[in-house]
């Protein structure tokens, strides 16, 4: 098996790892679909489902990608084929520049995946756990990093530890750094801060970032849209199947730049003004003006210049915009009617 370079340096060699990130000799993408189709036979009773429907994805080298979509939408079989566990129907994906028929075994050695389910033997230590998963993969006992991993996850220091004595949050970084063994330039999460509390996501979170700015390509997949906000600066969103929308983060966020502007006033009002409805007002309660507009318009002196010259005292002001959870939900919705 060839062998795949190392992109995960030293936390003190950060600006090496920027200077892989940019490397013209390394490949653009880090994972490309190209028409991805899967189908799943009749099973049973079980009526054959097409899983994945014509998928085009790229994931450019060094991003930090995540993937959303319901549940049933299709992630899952799209990162097993990727992963090599589930054999695609028709189309092409490339892993590291690695076509996974033509290079299965050179394919595989550039992906690591940290599944959701923590699948960890509690009467190993993680020294012997990351050890056995680099025999797995073939790593030669003098090119084994297994104490430099731990070191750079926070683990050193339980290496000799039962993994049952570990807490929720050692266990998942555990998984993390079973995964990186074998030094793979692509890491994919999946839901890696499901059922987690508070803090230890905002951990993990860190821990992201950190193998993020090393080098590491992340694809994340997430049920948390909060979470796909704050880490990724791309996304993708699968749906039936079908993706149906892959922007970068900010370009996902100006397609719905949708704001409301509320305004509570010191006495109510029997109607709109007729000076505030070119401002497209609404009057939901006697004291309430609401302002729905774009965010690249940008009324708002307008509408406070008028209401002024009206006599009216404001004494409370409050906006909201668009967040992913509006886009996501306005998407899979239009792409569940279209499925109907």
């Amino acid at each position: 098996m060839a062998s795949v370079p190392l992109f995960l340096p030293a936390m003190s060699d950060l600006a090496n790892a920027h200077q892989i990130a940019a490397d013209p000799a390394l490949p653009d993408a880090a994972v490309q679909v190209t028409a991805l189709d899967k189908v799943y036979g009749k099973s049973g009773k079980a009526e054959p489902k097409h899983a994945l429907k014509a998928v085009d994805l790229t994931i450019p080298r060094g991003s930090l990608f995540g993937l959303l979509g319901p549940n049933g939408a299709g992630k899952s079989t799209l990162i097993n084929i990727l992963a090599g566990l589930v054999l695609k129907t028709s189309g092409t994906a490339s892993i590291w520049g690695l076509d996974i028929d033509r290079q299965p075994r050179q394919a595989r050695a550039a992906i690591g995946v940290v599944p959701q389910e923590l699948n960890i033997d509690p009467f190993f230590t993680p020294r012997m756990l990351l050890e056995l998963q680099a025999g797995l993969y073939g790593v030669p006992p003098a090119e084994r990093r297994t104490m430099e991993i731990l070191e750079r996850l926070g683990l050193a220091d339980k290496a000799e530890a039962y993994a049952r004595t570990l807490s929720g949050g050692m266990r998942r970084r555990l998984m993390v750094a079973k995964a990186m063994v074998h030094s793979p330039p692509v890491l994919v999460l999946d839901e890696p801060t499901a059922g987690v509390d508070v803090e230890l996501r905002r951990q993990l979170w860190d821990m992201v970032r950190e193998l993020n700015r090393q080098g590491v390509t992340i694809l994340l997949t997430t049920h948390y849209l909060e979470e796909a906000e704050e880490l990724c600066d791309r996304l993708a969103i699968i749906n039936h199947g079908r993706v149906i929308a892959c922007d970068t983060t900010q370009g996902l966020m100006r397609h719905l730049d949708n704001k409301e502007l509320v305004l509570i006033l010191d006495r109510p009002l029997a109607a709109v003004p007729a000076a505030l409805r070119p401002f497209h007002a609404e009057l939901p309660e006697p004291q309430r003006l609401v302002f729905k507009y774009r965010a690249s318009e940008s009324p708002v002196a307008g509408v406070l210049n008028t209401v002024s010259a009206l006599g009216l005292s404001v004494v409370d002001v409050r906006t909201t915009e668009t967040d992913l959870e509006d886009i996501f939900l306005q998407l899979t919705r239009g792409s569940r009617d279209a499925a109907s």
